[in-house]
């Protein structure tokens, strides 16, 4: 079914992503965990093509499976990297004969190791592209693209991120989901900017429990976020006196803390980034009552 009706249907909700195992074999412990998350009732659930697309050739398989043998109504990753007229058509093709109607249109990360983005085709250089080839040849599929509460790290200003935010909209795109922020003043004042401007489109806050040290000090250099220094420095003390599990306990109650505010604050739900794992996420749901 497609996302942007579901959305209408019921709010608050849940909504999950996952990315795709590099390895075949490790995807029993991934869809072990995958039927975990049953419990939680996600509204949908991502799955994302991987850096540099990575695990676009597991993507099809992946989205099929949790759909069918799972139950999830996937939302599959679409990307500008490597991407051509027919490969794109090709790609879509396939989703829809598996009964997939979602698509996240992103213009995507380079491969590891390649510091500055060259688009692939002409025709495909920013999410945007995407969007619009996607309205066009196929109309049916509900299209979705990334929102930034703080601007792409390579957007010159924030007027100029909104107006691009806005472009894909105005291109077709009928929701959009955060990339992950740790303030919740900052997807409120994303969306009365967007508001302003005249974007009406459901926008989904995007949230990442914080399950230790090293791996949000990854994921940060990664995305350009930034994480407020306080919770930060309560991050620290915590590591040093009780290790991993204080972490946790921290970036738990604090990810449960953001759900609530962005609920109660009006929006529609939270997508949570499960980085494949179910405990953290299944605790944040059982602790919201959705």
């Amino acid at each position: 079914m497609r996302i942007c009706e579901l959305i209408q249907g019921k709010t608050p909700f849940i909504s999950l992503e996952f990315y795709p195992p590099k390895e075949r074999e490790q995807w029993g412990a991934f869809f072990e965990e995958a039927q975990k998350l049953k419990a939680a009732g996600p509204l949908f659930v991502s799955v994302t093509y991987g850096a540099g697309g990575g695990t676009q050739d597991n993507t099809l398989e992946i989205a099929s499976r949790l759909k069918n043998e799972t139950g999830f109504e996937p939302l599959v990753h679409l990307t500008t990297v490597g991407a051509s007229e027919q490969r794109i058509a090709d790609f879509l093709l396939d989703l829809k004969a598996a009964g997939i109607e979602n698509v996240l249109a992103l213009r995507g990360d380079p491969p590891r190791g390649v510091c500055d983005f060259v688009p692939d085709n002409e025709h495909f250089r920013h999410a945007s592209d995407l969007v619009a080839f996607a309205r066009r040849r196929f109309p049916e599929f509900c299209v979705g693209v990334a929102g930034y509460p703080q601007p792409h790290p390579e957007s010159p200003s924030v007027a100029e991120d909104l107006a691009w935010t806005r472009f894909k909209v105005e291109q077709g795109a009928e929701f959009l989901v955060t990339q992950l922020f740790f303030d919740v003043r900052q997807y409120f004042d994303f969306v009365d900017r967007l508001r302003a401007l005249g974007v009406t489109r459901p926008v989904i806050p995007g949230i990442l429990p914080i399950m230790s040290l090293a791996s949000i000090r990854f994921i940060l250099s990664l995305c350009g976020a930034s994480i407020p220094g306080r919770l930060y420095l309560e991050l620290e003390e915590a590591d040093k006196k009780g290790g991993s599990e204080a972490v946790r306990e921290i970036g738990l109650a604090f990810a449960t803390d953001m759900c609530r505010r962005l609920i109660d604050g009006g929006a529609p739900g939270v997508h949570l980034y499960t980085l494949n794992k179910a405990e953290a996420c299944l605790q944040i749901a059982g602790d919201l009552g959705i």
